[in-house]
């Protein structure tokens, strides 16, 4: 009697899943496929509408930091995509906000209620967001009266100015 070992019954599962994520890579690859050309004339209509970089739809935040101390408190202006505006580092800031950038998350929310925080204190330093960004309308206070704010806080640095190299600086 000729029994299968789970070696032998599992290479041609193996070899199914292997074929069909390829199948799907291949399909998926064409789907997205285009000329360059098309992206030139995507980019030159972004440049022409109402929606391009200087129109509405562009993100933009207006951040006011107050009491971080060491030159880090004002007012200032972001732009992103194309990344700009009076911020000490627009690249930075923009690209901290794309990272946490999650569909159906908002970026700017509170910290959750009830969640256990440290009770720690992390300076008189206080920042307000306002705007638009991802199309979505933004305001938003920071400050670091506890762990939970000051982790809020330090997920948005460079957006917020990092408070560590402000107290060493």
């Amino acid at each position: 009697m000729l029994r299968a070992t789970p070696r032998a019954t599992a290479r041609p599962v193996l070899r199914r899943l292997l074929i069909g994520a390829a199948a799907s890579v291949a399909a998926a690859g064409s789907l997205t496929a285009a000329p360059p050309a098309a992206y030139a004339q995507a980019d030159m209509i972004d440049l022409l509408s109402p929606a391009g970089p200087d129109g509405p739809d562009r993100d933009h935040l207006t951040v006011t930091v107050r009491n971080a101390g060491d030159g880090t408190d004002g007012t200032f202006e972001l732009y992103c995509g194309p990344d700009g505006g009076s911020h000490p580092d627009p690249r930075g800031a923009c690209a901290a906000l794309e990272r946490d950038t999650r569909w159906g998350q908002d970026v700017f929310a509170p910290a959750p209620e009830g969640g256990f925080c440290t009770m720690q204190y992390g300076g008189p330093a206080t920042a307000h967001v306002t705007g638009t960004w991802a199309g979505r309308p933004v305001d938003a206070t920071y400050d670091r009266r506890d762990g939970c704010q000051i982790s809020r806080w330090d997920r948005l640095v460079p957006l917020l100015p990092d408070m560590k190299a402000v107290r060493k600086g």
